[in-house]
């Protein structure tokens, strides 16, 4: 018997090569190129044939540009990260960690949807039995929705055929397998050819597709990168498996916003949005204490109050320690190393800790000034204001930068009670805002001298 012809395929890109290598030669990662059967031509199929429709040439002018009717998925936090609803023909790719309720999120909004609107729910990890226990448990009405267990690539798109379901969800794409191919389930060619197919399923009948995706231990989602470039959304599921917090972030979507920020809390019944986000991310102390600051933070469309909380401590070791969790860490050196050039407070000989509230991840610049605020608090010990928000872009040159969208920020922070702002200068409002009284700087030095006329 011939022995079986393998090549070196990249996680990353789908890349092959005829020989290992420690660089994948097409995209240049690292360590990336795994070893595969090599799969023969099939006929008819083009994996990167996504797209459907006449290859006529026509103008861009003659192209009717209207926007497609959404269908809300009658869950309003899931409905605000897709850009409002479903859109006929998209695809949707949605991934998370093991056990933190991708599934069970994607089974409300389908029970949701109702008799309205015809679904189709592809399971390839669990059982019918399994699946009908779970919306038993979550007292949902999911009578309308059509099961089918199955993990074959040609008989799933033989069903979705025959039902013509408005909306599908494949659980999961890892699971499922091409007949047209000898690799296993969850190979590179296997999740590319199969997420390729769906997709074409998907353009040609106006179905919404949508995928849910393992992820790996450093938090991308499994498979080649190709994956996330065929489909129309891609959607990350976030939070602690220890909490009954969860977050759902857009980071592509072709028919909406990215970084839109949907906020869940797990219940017995399942996953509940949260009407005021801002709440998950603020400490409640009954007094004010040192090194706690307020954050007002922009996901997306939405102002979100977040807790910065600081520890400036002496150092015990001679490398005085720099940790930020849910904090970008070069940042931190740099706002230490400005803090100490223009405002003449050094930490060179201190360790410092950082932290977001609430397990919140951060990585707009302008959170730069309420990270220095919370220093300088825990650092001499002083609390700041209880009903103070901060917010400004930190410059090596010590000037205190604007931020985008001030004025919803502002005004977010006055409608949760908050009665002072450390600005920029360039946000200051041209009309006042009621009950928020503004502080507006220009540099560092001035920002920690209004601090300290505060406290």
């Amino acid at each position: 018997m011939a022995k079986a012809k393998t090549v070196y395929v990249c996680s990353e890109c789908g890349g092959q090569s005829l020989k290992w290598q420690g660089q994948c030669p097409h995209c240049t990662a690292w360590n990336t190129l795994v070893e595969t059967v090599a799969e023969a031509a099939t006929v008819g199929s083009n994996r990167f044939n996504a797209v459907s429709g006449s290859s006529r040439l026509q103008r861009l002018g003659d192209v009717e540009a209207r926007e497609e009717n959404r269908v809300p998925t009658g869950i309003a936090e899931f409905d605000r990260v897709l850009g409002g609803g479903l859109v006929p023909g998209a695809v949707v790719l949605i991934g998370g960690d093991p056990g933190i309720g991708k599934s069970t999120l994607l089974l409300q909004a389908l029970a949701a949807l109702g008799d309205a609107h015809k679904t189709l729910y592809v399971s390839g990890e669990e059982s019918p039995q399994q699946i009908a226990l779970r919306a038993k448990r979550l007292v949902l009405d999911a009578g309308a929705i059509e099961l089918l267990a199955e993990i074959s690539l040609e008989k799933i798109q033989v069903t979705l055929t025959a039902q013509k379901p408005q909306i599908a969800v494949m659980d999961s794409i890892q699971t499922l397998y091409s007949e047209q191919l000898a690799s296993a389930p969850g190979s590179v060619a296997q999740v590319r050819e199969c997420a390729a197919q769906l997709t074409r399923v998907a353009k040609s009948t106006g179905m919404t597709m949508i995928l849910v995706g393992h992820v790996t231990k450093e938090g991308a989602l499994a498979g080649p990168r190709v994956l996330e470039h065929i489909v129309d959304t891609v959607l990350y599921f976030e939070g602690d498996t220890h909490s009954s917090f969860r977050l759902i972030r857009a980071v592509k979507n072709r028919f909406g916003a990215v970084n839109e920020l949907g906020v869940f809390a797990m219940t017995e019944k399942g996953l509940k949005g949260v009407n005021n986000p801002s709440a998950i991310f603020l400490s409640q102390h009954p007094e004010p204490v040192a090194g706690s600051c307020v954050v007002v933070t922009q996901e997306g469309t939405r102002p979100l109050l977040v807790e910065i909380q600081a520890l400036v401590d002496d150092a015990h070791a001679q490398n005085p320690r720099r940790l930020g969790v849910g904090l970008e860490q070069n940042r931190l050196a740099l706002l230490i190393a400005v803090l100490h050039r223009h405002a003449g407070i050094a930490c060179f000989d201190q360790d410092v800790f950082v932290n977001a509230v609430g397990g919140m991840k951060i990585t707009e610049p302008a959170a730069d000034l309420a990270i220095l605020m919370a220093m300088v608090s825990s650092l001499t010990n002083q609390p700041l204001p209880k009903k103070l928000v901060v917010f400004g872009e930190i410059g090596l040159a010590g000037e205190v930068r604007p931020v985008q969208r001030g004025q919803e920020r502002l005004k977010e922070a006055a409608k949760l009670g908050f009665t002072h702002a450390l600005i920029p200068e360039a946000n200051k409002p041209k009309q006042p805002i009621a009950g928020l009284e503004i502080i507006a700087v220009r540099r560092v030095s001035e920002a920690v001298l209004a601090l300290r006329e505060q406290v």
